[in-house]
């Protein structure tokens, strides 16, 4: 009777059969028990082809016969490897094929399951082939429940210690949802912190003693609480009216209250001549925000004329400290032009200034004088009638959220 073969290529000798060759066989076929048990090897896969895994009866190195198998190759297509129909075995596979494509491995027939990894995977699966029925045998996934380096597992209750986290936190769609960047040396951090009952949780910047949180929208974006802007530190305005200024002793412009039609809004305001250099004054204390740079103005008038000539104004400032003295020239002026608009009584507003610097080197707590005038004795300044000022808005900038 002759010698049979198992489906993995070991040899059954039958009963006075191989006399002479025993020893050489047994080994053989040990040899073959040993790769089944703990044997490795490669093999090449084909792009968009098929390679079948078949066994070497009575001989060692049938890939097939071997527990853990590496598939390599530098794909450009998807590849598949088979095994034969008969086949009953548990593999070890790795995928370290090169190119974003997939590696089937399944039964050369039938329709049973069979396993592929993803063009990314490129890690390892274990394996059990099934040949249950010899039609459709499946290939079976053992999956204990590891988490791989490369794989797509959803984790459940379980506590990671101080992980690392890449560049990004996507969402479950795969979009991005935190980008993070990396900064050499951090010792700053911001801490999330839940709370009970009642209770706000918190985003604490956190590291240093002194450590602010800084929000920064993109381009023209908004900081935004409760879906509407937050109030900021930033560029902020003062309204002065001209009912709040006064006429300086020396070349004071005319206090004036100007009716527009009866029951209609009259102008409070302060007419500066058409040919003589003339002054108002105001007083403010300033913010303790203000971050006691520089400061621009717009002036607010009306014409007394229809005449179209340009109207020079300047502003000019200085702050005193508690037990300074009053008695200081005024900062450099800063002046703007505007043309008048043609109409009595219409609304006219300047451009903003320029940059002007409160003299005094003003500090928080002080009060700054302003002095606004109009050039008329300027041969620039063109306009026939008298500049019927109703207040200017000054802008100035805070370095702080409130004055605390």
């Amino acid at each position: 009777m002759a010698s049979t073969y198992t489906p993995l290529g070991v040899e059954l000798m039958a009963t006075g059969e191989n006399a002479g060759t025993w020893g050489t066989k047994t080994n053989t076929n040990l040899q073959i028990i040993e790769q089944l048990a703990g044997g490795y090897t490669t093999q090449a896969v084909t792009s968009g082809g098929t390679v079948n895994l078949s066994v070497s009866d009575g001989s060692t190195g049938a890939t097939l016969s071997h527990r853990m198998i590496e598939f390599t190759g530098s794909l450009s297509d998807n590849a598949v490897v088979t095994i034969p129909l008969d086949v009953q075995t548990f593999y070890f596979l790795r995928n370290s094929t090169t190119g974003a494509y997939t590696v089937q491995f399944k039964y050369v027939t039938g329709s049973g399951d069979s396993f592929t990894f993803a063009a990314t995977d490129k890690g390892d699966q274990l394996v059990f082939a099934t040949a249950n029925d010899g039609t459709n045998p499946d290939i079976d996934t053992l999956n204990f429940g590891d988490v791989t380096l490369t794989g797509t597992q959803t984790l459940t209750n379980k506590t990671l210690t101080s992980p690392k986290i890449g560049t990004a936190i996507l969402d479950t769609s795969g979009n991005e949802l935190i980008n993070l960047t990396a900064t050499g040396s951090a010792v700053n951090e911001i801490t999330l912190a839940n709370a009970a009952s009642g209770n706000a949780p918190t985003i604490t910047a956190s590291g240093e003693t002194n450590v602010s949180l800084n929000l920064v929208p993109k381009g023209t974006g908004t900081l935004q609480g409760g879906g509407s802007a937050l109030k900021i530190a930033g560029k902020e305005t003062i309204w002065v009216p001209a009912a709040a200024m006064y006429g300086p002793t020396t070349n004071p412009a005319d206090a004036a209250q100007v009716e527009t039609t009866a029951t209609r809004p009259d102008l409070k305001v302060f007419d500066f001549d058409a040919s003589t250099k003339q002054y108002t004054q105001f007083t403010i204390a300033m913010p303790k925000s203000w971050n006691e740079g520089t400061l621009t103005y717009q002036v607010y008038w009306s014409p007394s004329t229809t005449n179209t000539g340009n109207a020079i104004f300047g502003v000019q400032g200085v702050a005193c400290a508690d037990g300074d003295t009053i008695d200081v020239a005024y900062g450099t002026a800063i002046e703007v032009t505007d043309a008048g608009i043609g109409t009595v009584e219409d609304q006219q507003i300047s451009s903003e200034s320029g940059a002007m610097t409160v003299a005094g080197s003003p500090a928080a707590g002080e009060q700054s004088y302003f002095q606004l005038y109009r050039d008329a004795a300027d041969g620039s300044d063109t306009f026939t009638g008298e500049c019927r000022v109703l207040g200017i808005k000054l802008f100035f900038t805070t370095d702080a959220a409130n004055d605390a």
